[in-house]
């Protein structure tokens, strides 16, 4: 008996397979076939930027592949063949992309363990030293442009994929870790001695979960910090949680979330005015790809969270009267996760300190959408 699941807008057959035998191998399979259909899709993505299509109804009915079908730029174009596992598979693509992504990076022993680290200038750089801190559930790899042409403005640049997450080490919950935020701060601390990271710093701050972490890092640690600039982050109690943490947080199906190959590179364009290119897609893949590590790790961090306590640290502890180091936003205001508003009710809790850019054009990572603003807004300001 063949079993079928259909959505209005997508065919997606499994020929051969019985609601009974339907085993975690044969849907491990169909879901890489779905990434490499979805790759093969890219491919012929003509720019970098290229919008998407502001008519396109983006309207379906429930399928259990929504996570993978609802964004633009695959629904509707993602069809298994009769053999999913001649379409492709793991190997061929870790191998096709296992080299991808890895700009100005290495591997640093710190504590019980290795981060990725990327790294552009030297300690002899003469304006001083800017870490750049990503968000969930994304890596560093978003920086690799930015922090390239601040070095060559005279900054020592170092940008660290969080343990979890990216390329760094993916401890299992339990032994040694278990994805706190006061274990990532520990370990934040630990890694910036090994770096040698002594002198106060800039330091730069975007996205969800780990990057509110990098906040409050920065809250409890003001003496360290010269100027902190922050690109778009939950910053308010008001803040919108994206419903992929919400998903996480439902027991047994953020399981099956989290093991989503391309949650990632979707988490971005959902946010974006734009479609990533092929090659960029590739290596915000590659770690969920290669493992289950990253997508238990960032699920575990989204369920030991408190959202609200931590949104309410930011907003108070940057507030007039709480914090007197400079502050520059710098804000994408196509960002479909936080609005504008969310910078600007942050601004307003300490107006002298705080100071908004606004980046047209560019959606809730303006470092990958429109790197140059980015660079150019933070080399005005450092």
């Amino acid at each position: 008996m063949a079993w079928a699941l259909v959505s209005p807008s997508l065919n997606l057959s499994l020929p051969h397979t019985t609601k009974t035998n339907f085993n975690r191998t044969q849907w491990f399979t169909t879901k890489t076939s779905i990434a490499a259909r979805t790759t093969s899709i890219r491919a012929n993505a003509a720019d970098q930027k290229q919008p998407k299509d502001k008519d396109e109804d983006t309207t379906s009915g429930f399928s259990p592949f929504a996570f993978v079908t609802d964004n633009p730029s695959s629904r509707e174009a993602i069809q298994l063949p009769e053999s999913p596992a001649e379409d492709g598979n793991v190997g061929e693509m870790l191998y096709r992309i296992e080299d991808k992504g890895k700009e100005y990076g290495s591997y640093i022993k710190s504590g019980e363990f290795i981060w990725f680290v990327r790294e552009t200038g030297s300690a002899e750089s003469q304006r001083g030293t800017i870490v750049f801190l990503h968000g969930a559930p994304t890596q560093s790899y978003s920086y690799r442009v930015v922090m390239s042409e601040m070095s060559d403005y005279g900054f020592h640049c170092f940008a660290p994929d969080w343990i979890g997450f990216g390329f760094s080490d993916k401890p299992q919950p339990g032994y040694g870790f278990d994805y706190t935020e006061k274990e990532f701060h520990e370990e934040f601390d630990k890694l910036l001695d090994v770096l040698g990271v002594k002198s106060p710093f800039f330091l730069v701050v975007q996205g969800f979960l780990v990057g509110s972490f990098g906040l409050t890092w920065a809250l409890k640690n003001p003496s360290k910090i010269l100027k902190l600039a922050i690109l778009n982050s939950p910053l308010t109690v008001s803040s919108p949680i994206p419903g992929l943490f919400q998903k996480l947080r439902i027991p047994l199906y953020g399981e099956f979330t989290c093991q989503n190959a391309i949650m990632a590179e979707r988490f971005i364009e959902a946010g974006s005015p734009y479609v990533l290119k092929l090659e960029k897609a590739d290596v915000y893949r590659l770690p969920y790809l290669s493992s289950g590590g990253p997508g238990f790790a960032l699920l575990e961090a989204a369920r030991k969270v408190n959202f609200r306590d931590i949104l309410s640290q930011i907003a108070e502890g940057f507030a007039s009267g709480r914090w007197d180091k400079p502050i520059l936003l710098v804000w994408g205001i196509s960002d479909k996760y936080l609005p504008q508003s969310i910078a600007e009710e942050f601004q307003e809790g300490n107006p002298t300190a705080i100071k908004l850019k606004l980046i047209e054009g560019a959606g809730h990572m303006p470092q990958e959408d429109w790197p140059e603003k980015v660079i150019e807004a933070l080399r005005v300001y450092f």
